[in-house]
């Protein structure tokens, strides 16, 4: 009997501790390490700025977290991993960063990396259109020494924005990677989420870096302005991707416009498929880049375009408020300098604002720093005279003597520091420290301003962001000067690959089978 009862409890106790080959209690909670980081920026090569590290306002650590809803504590994503946060970067457009920013903010996340390794997988949070003293292909350069630190056999997830460049090298050491589907970038967080959610089901299935990845390099080179997803055929385009995404042995499709504003080989537009099924994953690439080819002829502004004076007439003339104008040159959204004259200087000149009884006018924005510390000392209601703009980009109109009466004063904004009003004749023109895009309904009230209540609004910016758009009653883009030149004609390229549509318009049919790139492991 005791012998009976002594194998019965060592049988209990055989099943209890019983687990699969390899695996432990340890194991089988472990939840992959995954790093976060990234460096993004949209650089403009023609205009004069150049981009410091302070504008990127760096989080570091768990400060990240804060920049993405799907990160808060408690969410899917955030429970699937055991998430190690070191530097993310994100300035806004401008010009070229200098090597002293650029080599100081990866050292730093170098070291961070070093610091807490190792790794399953590494989502990196990128623009694609970042320019750089002395580098042909920051992006390239950064994941290239990112992988020396990691290792090649970490799964990397890699996250753009649909004007960004894939260089080859950033293909091939981004095991996962994928852009915005929507321009405006309305689904910028649904494509970052996308990105983490392919990189967590990669490691969580065992099934790790995908078999193939389709680079097609399609040699055309558009604004922005001309490929919105909201028009055809931009919209058409982009809406072929899922039925090549949905493919079974398709993990994701992507297309990316690229950026035009950078004199660089990588500008020019790029197709990418990656999956575990050949077949698909090069069909569904080729089928893509085919399709963007065959509509090449088809991009148009996505909105109407005219000369300055030509879309004041107009503006003028409409009995609709508010008639927005994109002062489109400078758009500091795109990358431009956002301190160029021109157009205010012209808006000045013309004697139906003269009167602070003609129509009313918004203007933002400027930059201009003597006349922000002239209106701190005078104060609201206070009378202002001093320069403003040019100070960057001084190539089509010199700075403006403003001459006007102070109606608003706001410090604190992360970007232009401190907002000034400025009331000359009936043009209120929005001042600020540093340069800011005006997005946001709310940019203009803070100021004690309402636009849907203003016969004419302008705004730096190329088409329309969202809200914006909803705003307006009617609207057109200017083809103003400026470091975003939307004239790609007289932008002095140099560097990209040629022939290149629409710069050289008789060019033939390019190459557009799908190349399998190496994995990052197979990589000398």
């Amino acid at each position: 009997m005791k012998n009976a009862l002594l194998l019965i409890i060592v049988s209990l106790l055989l099943l209890v501790n019983c687990r699969p080959e390899g695996k432990d209690k340890s194991d089988t909670t472990k939840l992959p390490r995954i790093a976060i980081a990234g460096i993004g920026i949209e650089s403009s090569t023609f205009s004069p700025a150049q981009t410091h590290e302070e504008a990127f306002h760096s989080r570091i650590g768990d400060s990240i977290f804060a920049r993405y809803p799907f990160f808060r504590e408690g969410t899917d994503i955030r429970k699937r991993a055991d998430w190690i946060p070191t530097l993310l970067g994100k300035a806004l457009p401008g010009g070229i960063v200098t090597r002293e920013a650029y080599e100081s903010m990866v050292a730093k996340t170098l070291k961070m990396l070093k610091e807490n390794g190792p790794y399953d997988g590494l989502f990196l949070d990128i623009h694609g259109a970042m320019s750089v003293v002395g580098l042909e292909d920051a992006e390239g350069d950064l994941i290239k020494r990112i992988r020396e630190v990691i290792g090649a056999e970490v799964l990397v997830s890699t996250s753009m924005d649909l004007h960004g460049n894939v260089s080859e090298a950033l293909a091939e050491h981004s095991d996962l990677i994928t852009c915005y589907r929507m321009a405006p970038h309305e689904d910028a967080l649904e494509s970052k989420a996308r990105a983490i959610t392919n990189l967590l089901d990669r490691l969580e299935s065992g099934k790790g870096k995908p078999k193939y990845k389709a680079w097609i390099p399609v040699p055309i080179l558009l604004p922005g302005e001309k490929t919105s997803t909201r028009i055809e055929p931009g919209k058409s385009l982009y809406a072929k991707i899922p039925s090549v995404e949905n493919q079974e042995g398709v993990i994701d499709a992507a297309i990316w416009i690229g950026y035009a504003w950078a004199d660089e080989p990588r500008n020019h537009a790029v197709v990418m498929v990656t999956g575990d099924d050949k077949k698909q994953v090069t069909s569904g690439a080729e089928k893509l880049a085919n399709a963007f080819w065959e509509v090449r002829n088809e991009f148009e502004f996505v909105a109407p375009v005219a000369t300055l004076e030509e879309s004041l007439k107009m503006a003028l003339a409409s009995k609709e408020k508010p008639f927005i104008i994109s002062d489109m040159g400078d758009n500091p959204t795109a990358g431009g300098a956002g301190d160029v004259t021109w157009t205010l200087n012209e808006l000045l000149k013309l004697r139906e604002f003269k009167s602070e009884e003609g129509p009313s006018l918004i203007y933002a924005s400027i930059p201009g720093p003597e006349l922000i510390e002239a209106a701190l000392k005078v104060g609201v209601g206070g009378k202002v005279s001093a320069m403003a703009g040019a100070q960057v980009d001084d190539r089509f109109a010199p700075p403006l003597k403003l001459e006007g009466t102070i109606t608003a004063i706001k410090e604190g904004d992360r970007d232009a520091e401190v907002e000034v009003v400025v009331k000359i004749g009936s043009i209120h023109v929005i001042v600020t420290r540093k340069r800011k895009p005006y997005h946001h309904e709310k940019d203009f009230t803070d100021l004690g301003l309402n636009p849907r209540e203003t016969d004419i609004v302008v705004v730096k910016i190329g088409y329309l962001v969202p809200e914006l758009y909803d705003m307006r009653k009617d609207w057109i883009m200017a083809l103003t000067p400026g470091g975003v030149d939307q004239d790609l004609e007289r932008l002095a390229y140099k560097n990209i690959k040629r022939p290149m549509f629409p710069l050289d318009t008789n060019m033939k049919k390019p190459d557009l089978s799908a190349r399998l790139l190496r994995a990052s492991h197979q990589l000398k």
